[in-house]
């Protein structure tokens, strides 16, 4: 249990991904989050009014499964395949966090200030949440896709725009990082 419960290198994961998009692309499938989001808008029958979700949703309903499992995946590693061990967070992020009046996560993964349930009772984050997820689905549908479907199935399938998508978000994640959230603490 060791072995499953620890940290894997990042190699592990990266080369199983790589495994998954081989057999996706072999079988003439893409992959993407942001797209179930669509099929699931589909399912409704919105797209009698929505001409962007009129398509053919049962064509996608393998890739409704990833997102059932990742929901699994999620609650299953959370609760059982979780140790007691502390991340180990490096001490100038840590020494940043605080200069943002942020406490260090200590044995969690992300810091309660940005994360935690104390987000929904507070007027600014509530804001910012709203804000940032309306600029997350404005950004998926500009760019064709979220950043799993650009990073990981348009890369390994060598599309240019997926390139250009996956510069943008990084970059846009890197002004965020350094210039807006130190406005909003």
């Amino acid at each position: 249990m060791d072995v499953i419960m620890g940290t894997w290198h990042w190699s592990i994961s990266g080369f199983l991904i790589g495994m998954v998009m081989l057999l996706l692309i072999y079988f003439g499938k893409g992959f993407g989050m942001s797209s179930n989001l669509r099929s699931l808008c589909s399912m409704t029958g919105v797209g009698k009014k929505i001409a962007f979700f009129d398509w053919d949703w049962k064509s996608q309903r393998w890739n409704l499964v990833v997102v059932l499992g990742a929901m699994i995946g999620g609650f299953v590693a959370k609760n059982y395949l979780s140790n007691d061990t502390i991340v180990q967070i490096n001490p100038v992020t840590i020494e940043k966090l605080e200069k943002l009046h942020i406490e260090a996560p200590q044995a969690k993964l992300l810091p309660d200030a940005l994360f935690g349930n104390t987000v929904f009772t507070e007027p600014k984050m509530i804001v910012v949440l709203i804000l940032g997820g309306f600029l997350i689905g404005f950004g998926s549908r500009y760019a064709g896709g979220c950043t799993s479907g650009h990073a990981i199935t348009g890369l390994s399938a060598f599309q240019g725009q997926s390139l250009k998508a996956v510069i943008g978000f990084f970059v846009g994640g890197l002004l965020m990082a350094h210039f807006i959230l130190p406005l909003l603490f």
